[in-house]
């Protein structure tokens, strides 16, 4: 009778056994499955910040370059707040001192929505960073930092001021800013009203 009992009962053990590998082996693979995509949201977050960061520091470069006493920026006389005469007429300027200037737009869409702020070089219709500061930016180097630096370019925004008496104008220059993240594809835009 013994030897009936045991013979019975040795397969059921096996099969208990291997039923319960295979559900801590499936809690293992969704708990690896779980760690990479939290590294992946990590590493996601932290290259937007990289590209937050490098659009923060455009924005004080552009600053910089409309007006700083401590800064010399070499077209500081461009922005007076009161004309726009180093502006171009239609689109935005890719070469000298008034490179990354863009016309004023009144109907349509304004430049920042249209020009390319990917684009490098002399011909580039956007200012990189410490074009006319002579701020330096470390960019597409070795190590976790920003594929390149940060572009800029600014608008003329006509603001109406005064009273229907006396009627005046001021001249507000926006500001848009890229900055990118360990690659291009990484980007950050962040647009600012400046006043004199």
């Amino acid at each position: 009778m013994r030897a009936q009992l045991r013979l019975r009962q040795s397969g059921m053990s096996l099969i208990m056994v291997l039923l319960i590998l295979v559900v801590v082996s499936l809690l293992g693979v969704g708990g690896a499955q779980i760690a990479l995509m939290s590294e992946r949201g990590a590493r996601n977050d932290r290259d937007q910040q990289m590209a937050w960061q490098a659009a923060e520091a455009g924005l004080i470069d552009a600053e910089n370059d409309i007006w700083n006493p401590v800064v010399a920026s070499t077209r500081r006389t461009v922005f007076d707040g009161k004309s726009t005469y180093a502006f171009p007429d239609t689109g935005c300027s890719t070469s000298g001192t008034s490179q990354g200037l863009c016309a004023a737009v009144l109907t349509g869409k304004p430049a920042w929505l249209t020009e390319d702020f990917t684009s490098t070089g002399s011909g580039a219709p956007t200012t990189e960073y410490g074009t006319f500061t002579g701020a330096s930016f470390e960019s597409g180097g070795p190590g976790i930092q920003p594929a390149q630096k940060p572009r800029y370019l600014i608008e003329p925004v006509v603001a109406q001021t005064g009273d229907a008496t006396n009627p005046a104008q001021e001249i507000l220059y926006r500001v848009t800013v890229m900055g990118f993240g360990p690659r291009t594809d990484i980007q950050a835009v962040i647009q600012m009203l400046y006043r004199l």
